[in-house]
């Protein structure tokens, strides 16, 4: 086939490679985009979008056996066709990854599906069902995204031991279930798997769950999955399994010592790994870390001027909409324009239930940096709409500087936490202090009222609640 030649050629079509492509669409560049598998990568494939539509069935689920009836609801529940489900999910799907070809094609962006290989710094060659074809570009985007990460001796086959893709697409639900790893992937889909009837046992290596997050956020969903059945051992490490008939039983190494767990499939959630092996980066000049990710600098450029990396594959937080935005910049570079990625500022979620919205500086992370640091918070259970809703468990934080009252950071514990997120990205994107949330008038009743009951207990003044100073962390009040 004849070589094809593009301003720039994106390698990828995740929520970072095809948001990039888009955008350079949008600007003018001629460009290419390369996917191997399918248009809208993990994220709205095998990840985010099918994951956040099984969990809602099952938080829906549940709401109609336990909260129905407290509202005077009377529904008889003859049971859960995970099979319709995964119909279901199977169908949203394919609206958004539809979606994203006829965004492509309208910005007249080349899509080409196969495996591509760097044959020079200029020059790739992508291996598709019809042959083998050539092209050059002036600029390249690598955004592979990532996979699971393999544990030894837990290799997924699929049936009884699993990733994350294969339990999307459970017909049933396993009578017990093992999950390795208490990172949001883990507890995300374990609580899922609990909903609708599974008996989840979770193995955390370490001595906490959802290490990287507020730990007051996380005790509340400790304490949730506590009265949903899931057990969670921390400190565990899973070191085998063997098969007793169609039953399996794992073997965890703890503090306490060994411990067999009989159950009926293994769900491994231990993170991921980037996906830059198959790319023959050694023929591009460059060269990944340790951990196979690709180091970029502020405008996403790698270590070969013309070559950029975004989203999973160049490390950081493993998310779709820091992939996206990471796309955007790159765009922006390659076209000629001035941007930088702003790595401050990027918000979490955990949908589990209740959910965990993050984004900032937890107060021991704000210490850390030197800021005289302290924190306050509103609880749920003294607002309005959680109340008139039945949800009240959880609560929203701040953390400030106690001297410029700067906001730097705000973490979310609640049903429906996500959704008050937004304000909060906002607010620290554009340098809010404590009084700019506390001043603006928030609709009532909602969720959001929450982010101005906590800035009024951080400024020393709250209505709604009886008032408590802003503590610190032991450490600063020593």
């Amino acid at each position: 086939m004849a070589t094809k030649q593009y301003d720039a050629v994106v390698i990828g079509g995740g929520p970072g490679g095809y948001v990039c492509a888009i955008k350079l669409g949008q600007l003018g560049v001629k460009t290419a985009l390369v996917e191997r598998e399918f248009l809208g990568g993990v994220c709205l494939n095998v990840g985010c979008i099918p994951s956040k539509a099984l969990i809602h069935a099952g938080t829906f689920y549940e709401q109609i056996q336990h909260h129905a009836p407290e509202l005077g609801i009377d529904v008889q529940v003859k049971g859960f066709d995970l099979t319709k489900l995964v119909a279901w999910k199977n169908g949203v799907v394919k609206k958004l990854t539809g979606g994203v070809g006829g965004l492509l094609k309208a910005n007249k962006v080349d899509v080409i599906n196969g495996e591509a290989k760097f044959e020079n710094p200029t020059t790739l060659t992508v291996k598709t069902a019809q042959g083998t074809e050539t092209l050059t570009a002036k600029k390249f985007v690598i955004a592979t995204g990532s996979r699971p990460f393999v544990i030894p001796g837990f290799e997924p086959d699929g049936k009884s031991i699993l990733t994350s893709t294969e339990a999307l697409d459970l017909t049933s639900a396993p009578k017990n279930l093992v999950v390795i790893g208490g990172g949001y992937i883990g507890l995300e889909l374990g609580t899922y798997l609990a909903k609708v009837g599974s008996k989840v046992t979770v193995l955390e290596g370490t001595k906490q769950l959802l290490g990287s997050m507020d730990q007051d956020c996380v005790g509340v969903v400790a304490r949730a999955l506590k009265k949903k059945g899931v057990q969670v051992l921390t400190e565990a490490k899973a070191k085998s399994y063997k098969k007793n008939g169609k039953k399996l039983e794992v073997t965890v190494e703890l503090p306490t010592g060994t411990q067999k767990i009989e159950c009926d499939a293994v769900l491994v959630t231990v993170g991921r790994r980037p996906n830059s092996d198959t790319l023959a980066l050694e023929k591009a000049g460059l060269k990944p870390d340790s951990k196979g990710f690709i180091t970029i600098d502020k405008t996403c450029r790698t270590a070969i001027p013309h070559i950029y990396a975004i989203g999973d594959v160049a490390g950081g937080l493993l998310l779709a909409h820091k992939a996206s935005k990471e796309g955007i910049v790159a765009a922006e570079n390659i076209a000629g324009h001035k941007a930088a990625f702003d790595t401050t500022i990027i918000p979490a979620v955990v949908f589990t239930d209740p959910e965990i919205a993050a984004v900032g500086l937890t107060l021991a992370e704000a210490l850390k940096q030197g800021f005289d640091a302290h924190e306050a918070s509103f609880p749920f259970a003294a607002l309005g709409k959680a109340l008139a809703t039945g949800e009240s468990d959880g609560f929203a934080k701040l953390v400030a500087d106690r001297k410029t009252q700067r906001l730097l950071g705000v973490h979310v514990v609640g049903a429906n936490a996500s959704t008050i997120l937004g304000e909060a990205g906002l607010a620290l994107e554009m340098g809010a202090v404590l009084e700019d949330l506390a001043l603006t008038i928030h609709a009532h009743p909602t969720l959001p009222e929450a982010l101005m009951e906590a800035a009024e207990v951080a400024l020393g003044h709250p209505i709604h609640i009886v008032a408590k100073p802003p503590r610190a962390s032991a450490e600063k009040s020593a």
